[in-house]
C-alpha cells in the first residue's frame, strides 16, 4: 500500500513490545504495546499507552513496576496470543512456560527471543481515550539478543493487523 494512501499516524512502522507485569497477588501477564517511546533522555523515560479494560492494565494499576520487551522480528507468532487474547480468561505466562519461551529477569518473566528488556517504574499516569498512558523512569535494562526489532509492517505483511 503506498504510504499516500495510509492515515498519517499508520505510516510510520512501529516497533513492536510486550509488557511483562504482576499483580498485588503475584499473578504475572503480558501483553503487546505499540504505543511505546522515550519521553525523557536524562532522567531515561518512557511512555507506555495500555489498553482499557486489559489484565496488563490491571497489573500497572496494582504494581509500579513492570518490564518493557523489545521483540525480535521472528516473534511475530505471539501477538495473536499475547496481544488478542485476554490474561483474563486465560494464563499466557503457562502457555509460555509449556512452549520453553520464558525466562526470568529482575524477578520477571520475560520472552527469550526478546531483543532487549527495560524495567520501568511508573511515575504517572495519564488518560488518554482507550489508553491509559503510564509514563515510567528506566531502571534497568539490559540487551538480550542481536537481530532486527519486530515491526508493524511485519505484522501487516503477515495479515496480524490491518493498516
Amino acid at each position: 500500500m503506498s504510504s499516500i494512501r495510509k492515515k498519517p499516524w499508520n505510516r510510520v512502522d512501529l516497533p513492536v513490545y510486550s509488557l511483562s507485569t504482576s499483580n498485588a497477588a503475584g499473578q504475572h501477564n503480558m501483553h503487546i504495546c505499540t504505543y511505546v517511546s522515550a519521553v525523557s533522555m536524562q532522567p531515561k523515560r518512557m511512555m507506555v499507552a495500555i489498553y482499557h479494560g486489559t489484565q496488563t492494565l490491571l497489573n500497572a494499576t496494582q504494581n509500579p513496576n513492570f518490564v518493557l520487551q523489545l521483540l525480535a522480528h521472528n516473534q511475530y507468532n505471539l501477538v495473536n496470543q499475547l496481544g488478542k487474547q485476554s490474561g483474563k480468561t486465560i494464563d499466557k505466562i503457562g502457555r509460555l512456560q509449556k512452549r520453553k519461551l520464558l525466562t526470568e529477569w529482575q524477578g520477571y518473566y520475560v520472552l527469550t527471543g526478546a531483543l532487549a528488556v527495560m524495567e520501568l517504574h511508573t511515575i504517572a499516569q495519564i488518560e488518554g481515550g482507550d489508553h491509559r498512558l503510564f509514563v515510567a523512569d528506566v531502571v534497568s535494562y539490559k540487551n538480550l539478543n542481536d537481530g532486527e526489532a519486530l515491526t508493524t509492517k511485519i505484522l501487516h505483511q503477515k495479515g496480524i493487523i490491518r493498516i
